[in-house]
């Protein structure tokens, strides 16, 4: 590895598994660790070993399971820590061990009631202990940010003695600017000849003044060459350095500082969409790289600009971290080129005499409505310019179903006065009839949503089945009522069928 690759240092198993309310069980940590491995993460924390009997089996399960980043597990400079952490890391081909003990002042004094020289001591015998064991120690000074710069020097120079292969820098409490923190990591470097000559100088930032992605930034500018971050940044309190805009940081603006990191960055929204659906954490929508609004635009001027040419507005390709493209927001502030543009994608091409009606309704919607959906524009269309369509009715029907039988449904469909009918199974049901549908009217679609509710009371209440189906790029909804939840899926499944049927003929475009 040259100075030019930065090393990704994740610590969401652990760091922003502290986040409140963000507890993940050894098979989620797993689940979780197999992504970063996907994300080719350079180095995966995966717990705390000596917290919980729940961290170690977490530890020694991703240990045992994930190949390729090394797998490093933290503990406290005291022996019994060390020595758990060591066990549940036995299984990893590749491990490290982080070991950790506080320097500042306010730490020394208040937490450890320890002097300076008893700090040194302690932190070199657990360094050659872990060495005893491993190749790979990493040491951080807790609260380095706050930490006297010249016992910060003297005490990394004696745990590298002692073995140290990584110096990590802990902004503890995000009490760090990036100008200051910059100065700290060429201070150190300059220093400490070693961390200019194999040993890798490393940062660790919170972001309880929102300066984390900064501090960190500006530590690699100043020649730290690796970053401790989280997935979404969660993490203690305000959260830690996110990995998603680090690594875009570095990878969009490489003009700037030089340097690259080797994460597969399509890989970092189904990161980010694990995570949150894991931790129970939501990504707050104007979240840098992953919220839902990051490549998402609505104002008209941007839209025209998007649409012609995506750098306009947009300094990264949304491909590039798993996206499958840009969003145009369409609301009130939409212009015409950004609202046909969306038609055209979801398979409608108006002529021109349908365009001016379609819009004027559209914009009278988006005057009522936030946020007008695909769906919106969807029901806009069939009802407002094609018209409810009736090709297909449902004249009569007849299921065979039963513990040891399949599934079999016999429909009859009226077209223009003649009834068409014909046997189709499926794996239900419904699946039978809608089967059944699909091979007398020669319309086939992919059911998308199928759902179902009471519209009335008591045992004999009448239920709406809602559908939505979709056929190229078109996409449609449909809805049946009936006392019978079978009737009401047939219903409601023709009545998507027919509208495809119609939008066919009546609307030029993509369509099968």
């Amino acid at each position: 590895m040259t100075e030019k690759r930065i090393i990704i240092f994740d610590t969401t198993l652990r760091d922003g598994e502290q986040c409140p309310g963000a507890s993940l069980t050894p098979k989620e940590k797993l689940e979780i660790a197999r992504q970063l491995a996907r994300l080719k993460v350079d180095v995966i924390e995966a717990g705390f070993p000596v917290s919980s009997q729940g961290e170690v089996e977490a530890v020694r399960l991703i240990s045992k399971e994930v190949k390729g980043p090394v797998i490093a597990g933290l503990s406290r400079a005291i022996r019994k820590d060390l020595e758990v952490c060591l066990k549940a890391l036995e299984g990893a081909r590749k491990k490290r061990v982080h070991l950790f003990l506080a320097t500042s002042r306010i730490h020394m004094e208040f937490k450890l009631k320890k002097s300076e020289q008893e700090v040194m001591d302690i932190a070199v015998k657990e360094v050659r202990q872990a060495r005893k064991f491993v190749d790979d120690v990493e040491f951080s000074p807790e609260d380095a940010s706050r930490s006297n710069p010249e016992f910060l020097v003297k005490l990394i120079r004696e745990v590298i003695r002692a073995g140290a292969t990584t110096i990590n820098i802990p902004d503890t409490v995000g009490y760090a600017i990036p100008d200051k923190f910059g100065e700290l990591i060429h201070y150190l470097i300059r220093e400490i000849p070693d961390l200019a000559q194999g040993v890798v100088l490393s940062v660790h930032c919170h972001n309880d003044l929102g300066l984390a992605t900064a501090n960190s930034l500006a530590a690699v500018l100043n020649g730290a060459r690796q970053v401790e971050c989280t997935i979404n940044g969660i993490g203690e309190r305000a959260g830690n350095t996110s990995l998603e805009e680090v690594v875009m940081a570095l990878k969009t603006r490489e003009d700037f500082y030089g340097v690259t990191t080797g994460i597969d960055t399509t890989q970092i929204h189904p990161a980010s969409r694990l995570v949150s659906h894991l931790t129970g954490m939501v990504v707050q929508p104007n979240k840098a790289i992953v919220g839902a609004n990051a490549f998402a635009h609505e104002a008209g001027i941007h839209q025209d600009g998007v649409i012609k040419k995506a750098i306009t507005y947009e300094i990264m390709d949304p491909k590039s971290v798993g996206l499958s493209g840009s969003t145009l927001v369409i609301g009130k502030h939409s212009g015409r080129h950004a609202f046909l543009e969306r038609l055209k994608q979801l398979g409608y091409e108006l002529k021109e005499d349908q365009v001016e009606r379609a819009f004027e309704l559209f914009k009278e919607l988006a005057d009522k409505k936030k946020d007008v959906f695909d769906e919106d524009l969807t029901a806009l269309i069939e009802q407002e310019i094609v018209g409810e369509p009736c090709l297909w009715e449902l004249d009569h029907f007849t299921i065979t179903s039963g513990d040891a039988a399949t599934p079999k449904a016999t429909l009859g469909l009226s077209k223009d006065g003649k009834v068409l009918e014909a046997t189709m199974t499926g794996d239900g049901p419904v699946d039978a009839c809608f089967k059944t549908i699909e091979k007398i009217t020669g319309v086939k679609g992919a059911l998308l949503d199928y759902s179902t509710r009471s519209v009335t009371r008591g045992k004999d209440a009448l239920g709406e089945v809602s559908v939505r189906v979709s056929s190229g790029k078109r996409l449609v909804s449909g809805r049946g009522l009936s006392t019978d939840v079978i009737e009401a899926s047939i219903k409601a499944y023709l009545s998507a069928i027919n509208r495809l049927a119609v939008l066919a003929e009546r609307i030029p475009g993509d369509h099968p």
